[in-house]
């Protein structure tokens, strides 16, 4: 999709001609914004958690399908009725299933990793009943989780589990075709220990749909965890995935996030909502990405200082943080709309992404230092600012008091944008004043 856009910048007095760095990438499927949750296991008779997932705009939800809890009794399995409700829950609700396939099962070498052959057959013999279960009803299947954590280094732990894989897939592919495989679920230390690039080495995408990543930053310290730093390290990742595999590689990030508590390696609520906003978008610049699975929905504690209670969407009790209204309101433009690029030599600290869907025009701005002002320029004539301010996420889409100036002479007019952590997500085409009706706001100053 070609679009006319015009972009010029001022940064702090100096003015900066914007290029496009590269060609648009169309969306060739929507991209999936997704959730990790433990509902699956836990329950909700209310079933506010899938109103809630639906309500912000979220598409799949990925969830823990134990080995453990389908063989409670040695050879016999048996799925409990809570996963036909959940599935039909989520169903109703929009919400596709990704199962997670593993943990191991004390019945079977006490507990280990299937990487002996009685282990591997009854492990197989899990993955063939739930796929033949649930076909039709599961739109991801993922093999194991995070199986490099015991030991990133070893080859042969490597070869072990690109092994499982196959067999895996191979069954899934016979018993529900429809669905799609994915394996690796590599956390961010196996990725830097070659773990990722050993499963490539042994062939595991001739069996796979994609490759899973974990790849977390929150420990990784100052300028190092953010989402920019992140995507820089991604996109490095991506080309080295790339380059040892000989074709690109769908990477679907099964799980991300910044947790909220208070202690080492954590942020406050309101900058863990900015980050959301950040990271949903730059995941969108590099096209391998097909999709990312924030961690997690809920809270799964109440401890402010424990890390492991403080990653979800919401709190225990339902009432949402600020990150949940900020996906609400960024959903949309992740899943539905075509990145056309990154604008390049504007200030090191300000970040510029378009993105369009049909005659909407937009461009997602931030800075991810100090808050500084931008002019922006279009062509499509005068009229009000309409934006999405992700600070204040409630408002939606306003139609602002800010006026795009046009100079006498003829030519682009132009408007003056104030940028801070939070994106702000700029229509470039104004809105005429006869239409502004009872749309018009002025958000808030901070």
């Amino acid at each position: 999709m070609t679009i006319r856009f015009t972009l010029h910048a001022a940064l702090l007095g100096g003015l900066f001609g914007l290029a496009l760095d590269g060609q648009a990438q169309p969306l060739e499927e929507p991209f999936t914004v997704g959730v990790c949750a433990h509902e699956l296991h836990k329950g909700d008779p209310s079933g506010r958690a899938y109103a809630m997932m639906r309500d912000a705009g979220i598409t799949s939800v990925r969830t823990d399908a134990h080995w453990a809890y389908v063989e409670r009794q040695r050879d016999r399995l048996k799925v409990d009725p809570s996963w036909p409700r959940y599935l039909k829950e989520t169903a109703r609700h929009g919400l596709s299933t990704q199962f997670i396939l593993g943990y191991g099962n004390l019945h079977h070498g006490k507990g280990e990793k299937p990487r002996s052959e009685p282990v591997r057959v009854a492990f197989n013999r899990y993955v063939d009943f739930i796929a033949n279960t649930f076909k039709g009803q599961v739109a991801y299947y993922e093999v194991w989780n995070e199986w490099d954590v015991e030991d990133p280094h070893d080859p042969q732990f490597t070869q072990d589990y690109a092994r499982l894989i196959a067999d895996a897939a191979g069954i899934i592919r016979q018993r529900d075709p429809d669905a799609k495989v994915l394996a690796g679920a590599v956390t961010t230390q196996g990725i830097e220990s070659g773990f990722a690039l050993r499963l490539l080495e042994n062939g595991v995408m001739q069996s796979l749909d994609g490759l899973s990543l974990h790849p977390y930053v929150h420990c990784r310290g100052w300028r190092h965890n953010t989402p920019e730093a992140w995507i820089e390290w991604m996109a490095e990742v991506d080309k080295t995935l790339t380059r040892a595999a000989g074709r690109p590689v769908p990477l679907y990030l099964t799980e991300m996030a910044w947790p909220s508590h208070q202690g080492a390696c954590g942020i406050d609520e309101t900058l863990q909502a900015a980050y959301l906003a950040r990271s949903f978008f730059l995941a969108r610049t590099l096209p391998n990405i097909k999709g990312m699975w924030w961690y997690d929905f809920r809270n799964d504690g109440t401890d402010p200082r424990e890390r492991e209670h403080n990653f979800g969407l919401v709190r225990q009790d339902f009432t949402q943080k600020p990150a949940y209204p900020v996906l609400a309101a960024i959903s949309e433009i992740v899943s539905q709309y075509a990145f056309l690029g990154r604008v390049e030599h504007a200030a090191a600290d300000v970040v510029l992404l378009r993105f369009a869907r049909g005659d909407d025009d937009l461009l997602v701005a931030w800075s991810a230092g100090k808050p500084r002002s931008i002019e922006l320029q279009s062509e499509s004539g005068a009229g009000r600012l309409a934006l999405i301010d992700t600070a204040q996420p409630r408002h939606g889409r306003v139609t602002t008091d800010t006026r795009w100036t046009c100079p006498a002479s003829g030519g682009a007019c132009s408007v003056t944008v104030k940028l801070d952590g939070f994106p702000k997500i700029v229509s470039m085409r104004p809105v005429p004043a006869e239409q502004r009706g009872a749309a018009g706001v002025e958000l808030e100053e901070r």
